[in-house]
């Protein structure tokens, strides 16, 4: 597929990217020290390209890697608490094969998703700062440009839907007024997509119940409803 050959392309720009050297020093060091739990381990410690289906209709947009998760398996919410939330959900309602991913090769399949970050790296204290922001943004509006089917982003969480609208608004949609606010279950539609916002499955929000699973399965069971009405984007 020529698509799948052009995401390819952006996925080895994407992993030798240094753009930001506040990012590159703290990923190495993370893959350096590395946890007492993965010690044997290898960390990719890179930055990690989106992954899924590239017929997609859905695309989901997390914060940024995790220090010891995506940053040690070298794949967006593999290997670390969120994702096991995020693939539970998607699993039950039909976006993956199954419910937990724990390494790069462990058979995980999208149908119809695409998953991907706002940033790349993996930030200390997961804080990103607006030039690290915005030196990520160029490779979320490449895969806007190549995911033709996307219609609905799932925006994990506030910093997420800022970064969607950004990216929409750079590869040509309407910037709508007034802006639409951040909330979980929020809507808004804009130009030829729709933003879906949910609260993102740190433990911060799960363990504390203001993220629960039938309210994140909603979420993706409002996406499908959204993406099943939608026509493919010329």
């Amino acid at each position: 597929m020529t698509d799948s050959a052009t995401l390819c392309d952006v996925e080895r720009e994407v992993v030798v990217c240094r753009r930001c050297p506040r990012l590159v020093a703290w990923r190495e060091e993370v893959a350096r020290v590395r946890r007492a739990a993965f010690a044997s381990e290898e960390y990719w410690g890179r930055p990690l390209p989106g992954f899924g289906d590239p017929g997609a209709s859905v695309l989901v947009l997390g914060l940024a890697p995790a220090a010891h998760g995506g940053n040690r398996t070298g794949r967006i919410f593999t290997g670390d608490r969120s994702g096991d939330w995020l693939f539970g959900s998607m699993y039950r309602t039909g976006f993956a094969n199954q419910s937990t991913s724990v390494s790069r090769d462990d058979g995980l399949r999208l149908a119809d998703a695409w998953v991907t970050a706002a940033v790349r790296c993996a930030p200390p204290a997961n804080r990103p700062t607006p030039v690290e922001r915005d030196n990520c943004l160029p490779y979320l509006v490449r895969e806007l440009g190549l995911l033709a089917s996307v219609r609905v982003i799932v925006s994990l969480g506030s910093f997420a839907w800022d970064v969607a609208l950004r990216a929409l608004a750079a590869v040509g949609e309407p910037r709508p007024r007034p802006r639409p606010k951040f909330g979980h279950g929020a809507e808004a539609e804009i130009g030829g997509f729709v933003l879906l916002g949910c609260y993102h499955p740190s433990q911060q929000n799960t363990f504390t119940g203001k993220l629960t699973e039938p309210m994140i399965d909603a979420v993706f069971e409002r996406a499908k409803e959204l993406a099943g009405r939608g026509q493919k984007r010329s």
